[in-house]
Parts: structure tokens; sequence; C-alpha cells
């Protein structure tokens, strides 16, 4: 909705104020932001954003690798697991296959919170496949 030369005009002075203001009380801050947002990145970096949430892989350049590469050692992911197709139309073993890829290559090096891809799990979300990721989040991701 917002390009990048608007979203630094408008939204990044307030995002640096707002970061910097959590930053004062010692506090880590993390911005939830749906959708295609990968351009934007490096200006949330630069506001001074510690994490975002919800990564949404299923969006325009939200390709996970691609996004761990570049930016994984300097802003924490929180989400990934796609909450629409996967979850909601997937199966409890579909969903465990899916989230043992996704954490296989955001977990490494750090900077990454496991979850759904957005900050809702929706109604119509089978259960067994939410007990199915969050199982696969406590087996697959604990040690590694």
């Amino acid at each position: 909705m917002v390009g990048e030369a608007l979203f630094r005009r408008f939204l990044l002075p307030h995002l640096r104020s707002l970061a910097d203001l959590g930053h004062s009380y010692g506090l880590k801050v993390m911005l939830h932001c749906c959708g295609g947002f990968a351009p934007l990145i490096p200006a949330m970096i630069e506001a001074g954003i510690d994490g975002l949430h919800a990564i949404q892989p299923n969006c325009k350049g939200m390709d996970l690798r691609r996004l761990k590469e570049e930016f994984g050692r300097r802003i924490l992911f929180n989400g990934a697991v796609d909450s629409q197709a996967v979850l909601i139309e997937g199966t409890p073993d579909s969903v465990r296959r899916e989230t043992k890829k996704v954490l296989e290559f955001m977990m490494p090096a750090g900077g990454y919170v496991a979850g759904a891809s957005h900050d809702a799990i929706l109604e119509e979300t089978p259960l067994e496949n939410v007990l199915a990721m969050f199982d696969t989040i406590m087996e697959e991701g604990r040690y590694r």
C-alpha cells in the first residue's frame, strides 16, 4: 500500500520515535506488519525496530530463505508458518512437514520466534493442526 519513499517520509520518523522510546526503557520493539513488506525491512531496521511479526510466506516478496539470509542477523522474525493454506487446509502431517521446513532455515543463528503467519489463528483452523504446529516447534526447535 505504501512504497519505500513514502514510508521513509511519513512513517519512519514516527517509528523511530516509538522504537527510541521503547529502547529508553530497556525494551525490545516489535512491529506487527502484514503482507509483502520485504522492501520496507531496511527502513524498519533503520528506524530501530528489533523484530517483525508476523511473517507471511505466501505474500509477494516474502521468501523466507531470502529474508533470513538478507536480514536475519539484523532483525528478529516472528511467525512464518502459513496460517491460511497450511494450518487451515492442511492435515496434521502436512503441518508438521511445513513447520519443520520453516524451522530448518529460519532457526539457524537465532533471531526467530516460531509461530503462525498471522496474529490470530482463525477459528476455522482445525485444532489438530494447531497442536501439530506447536508440538513440532517444541520438538524440533528446542535445541538447535
